[in-house]
């Protein structure tokens, strides 16, 4: 894990303008993510082992990424991704970290059905989310995003793609595919699979400037992306005043279950309350700080510290959300 970091240090370093840094800090974020997967059969698995599925309600299919660092040996497989099959067509959340991922998911919907996939849906901009779209580009799925995606991807997808050629090989990223979406979301809309509505829904900037939730009204199941946490760390890669304003009008939201960007499947809307505390303790120990004078290079060792034991992956990545809440917070 130093070794991944330091070559993204390297590749990122201090000489690059301020904007371009706070994308590298991103991808050192992503490069990190989940080791809380809940659900035992994923959590040692394999680019080579069967891609495994659960169905967490009738005709919706759960994969939960690997618990380890976006490499060539897991293939990118860390997040979260979902099939949901209706009456007539089939809909794709989220495609996984490489364009590998995506033929395993790929085959594992042919594998369940038939009917055409109409859709694909990228929950936000990060690469172990969407690298994987290139998969489904021959099946004429429409891909779906936030109306931000297309900019996210133009701005920092290259970026992306660059950083990860060094970490996990040509090989898997040279073949990687920045596809913008060509159905936008800017509120809400609602997509119809045959006795089957998915209710999409765009964000204010939270974990991110693109997040995108979808209901399957038919079962109650949430795919919030990475607009939740559980288990491992939430990672701020937005605003964490947006953040916490957006987890009220989550809990509004009639699921009976979600599926997170990361972590196990959890009833709702209790899967809010950890990571609610979390970010809320951020906020409050942040804002405490700065009213103190306490310099950012001290106050990002102590923001969040009594959050600790809660999480995993604490060490980190609280470090660095402490930057990003220290750096929107002082100018309030």
């Amino acid at each position: 894990m130093r070794r991944r970091g330091e070559l993204l240090r390297q590749l990122l370093g201090h000489h690059l303008p301020i904007f371009v840094r706070a994308v590298s800090i991103t991808i050192a974020l992503l490069v990190n993510f989940d080791r809380s997967t809940g659900l035992t059969f994923c959590q040692h698995a394999r680019a080579d082992d069967p891609f495994a599925l659960s169905e967490v309600a009738p005709g919706v299919h759960v994969h939960l990424g690997h618990t380890e660092l976006m490499t060539a040996d897991n293939e990118g497989d860390i997040a979260n991704v979902g099939i949901i099959i209706g009456q007539d067509l089939v809909a794709v959340i989220d495609t996984g970290g490489s364009v590998r991922t995506g033929s395993r998911l790929l085959a594992a919907v042919r594998a369940l059905t038939a009917k055409p996939i109409r859709y694909v849906i990228n929950s936000h901009a990060h690469p172990d989310h969407l690298f994987g779209n290139a998969a489904f580009a021959p099946t004429g799925a429409t891909f779906v995003g936030h109306a931000n995606l297309p900019q996210a991807l133009a701005l920092r997808g290259p970026l992306y793609r660059d950083a990860f050629r060094r970490i996990m090989g040509a090989r898997l990223i040279d073949e990687v595919e920045l596809i913008a979406p060509k159905l936008t979301v800017d509120g809400e809309i609602r997509l119809d699979l045959g006795q089957r509505v998915l209710r999409l829904r765009s964000w204010r900037t939270a974990h991110s400037d693109s997040d995108l939730t979808v209901l399957d009204e038919t079962t109650g199941t949430l795919f919030a992306g990475d607009l939740v946490f559980l288990r491992h760390v939430p990672v701020l890669d937005g605003s964490l005043r947006g953040w916490l304003a957006a987890l009220d009008e989550l809990a509004t939201i009639p699921a009976r279950r979600v599926v997170p960007g990361h972590g196990p499947v959890a009833d709702w809307p209790g899967a809010l309350a950890d990571e609610r505390r979390y970010l809320q303790r951020l906020s409050q120990d942040t804002r405490s700080l700065i009213a103190q004078g306490v310099p950012l290079a001290a106050a990002v060792q102590s923001a969040g510290a009594t959050e600790k034991l809660q999480w995993r992956l604490f060490e980190e990545y609280n470090a660095r959300n402490a930057t990003a809440a220290y750096s929107q917070l002082e100018w309030e």
